[in-house]
């Protein structure tokens, strides 16, 4: 059974989305020089059987950009986005069951907000995701889809990305799991990161009615 979403369908070429990036300094952050960066989404856009690229999302691999450094540059409401506190091992996060290329940049294809599994617990919507031969997104693949489409971000309708986990030092993984939804100010957020976008953490066995859980097809190199 496929997903079904409302949030926006159509990204932007891979050549706008490189610009993007490049206009962010996230080719900095990753060590890539922006005609490397450049090069890369003009190849994949113009090499032979491209039309497989097109709705691609263009990522960095978290080695390179890491979800602490990629968080500050989402905006809404011209507020950055941030890391919640209580996260500050955000960058432990690795990807858990899903395999990405082994390369500096690569190609997320067919991301979907999953909106109708909004009020599923992470622990029942794995192996629905699976069913249904989806990949769930990474952190810092949810983060390079929100820079290329703010509007994919909308109140009580924002995405859990559990495709990266925290496995502890005994081998288990922590209850944790990622999530990009936006600040209602309170608490240690703070108030003057109302309506700001927001990188935090739910339950794995918690369901919440606003959040959804971002998939894509596959990915390639």
């Amino acid at each position: 059974m496929p997903s079904s979403t409302d949030s926006p369908a159509v990204l932007p070429g891979l050549v706008t989305q490189a610009e993007r990036l490049i206009e962010l300094g996230v080719h900095t952050v990753a060590g890539i020089t922006a005609d490397e960066m450049r090069a890369y989404a003009e190849k994949a856009e113009g090499a032979p059987g491209a039309a497989a690229a097109e709705g691609a999302l263009l990522a960095v691999h978290p080695r390179r950009a890491p979800a602490s450094a990629l968080a500050p540059l989402l905006r809404r409401d011209g507020k950055p986005g941030f890391v919640v506190t209580d996260m500050p091992d955000v960058d432990e996060f690795a990807p858990c069951a899903v395999e990405l290329p082994d390369a500096p940049l690569y190609l997320v294809h067919g991301v979907d907000r999953g909106d109708d599994m909004a009020n599923w617990s992470p622990e029942e919507a794995l192996p629905a995701l699976t069913e249904r031969t989806r990949t769930p997104l990474v952190l810092t693949e949810g983060i390079h889809w929100i820079l290329q489409q703010p509007a994919v971000l909308e109140r009580n309708r924002c995405f859990m990305t559990i495709g990266s986990r925290l496995r502890k030092p005994n081998g288990t993984l922590d209850a944790r799991t990622p999530a990009i939804w936006i600040s209602n100010g309170t608490g240690r957020d703070g108030k003057e990161r109302r309506n700001a976008p927001k990188v935090g953490w739910c339950w794995w066995g918690n369901r919440h009615t606003w959040l959804g859980f971002g998939s894509a097809t596959t990915r390639t190199s």
